[in-house]
């Protein structure tokens, strides 16, 4: 299975949720919270960091529960609008 790139959207919304996730996680460890989320402490980095931009729903639900985050607040923190920067896209590049 070929993986299409990400789009710069999905890209900031990895980044935007990442640093979600570090604010939350204040100043307990990573290992602590990945530990008790049951992921590896490698996936909490990587998402953190914004290097997976589109996690799997039950890995950021369990992350989401253990630092106190409502899945309602994460959508709504990671699909906020883009700062009014306009993005080119294909259809935009042909016109």
């Amino acid at each position: 299975m070929v993986r299409l790139p990400l789009t710069f959207a999905e890209v900031e919304r990895g980044r935007r949720l990442g640093a979600l996730l570090r604010r939350a996680r204040g100043d307990r460890t990573m290992l602590e919270i990945a530990l008790d989320a049951r992921v590896s402490p490698e996936t909490l980095r990587k998402i953190e960091s914004g290097r997976v931009a589109t996690p799997a729903f039950p890995t950021i639900a369990a992350i989401a529960a253990v630092v106190g985050l409502s899945l309602d607040a994460v959508w709504a923190e990671i699909n906020q609008p883009l700062d009014g920067i306009e993005r080119e896209t294909p259809e935009r590049l042909s016109s």
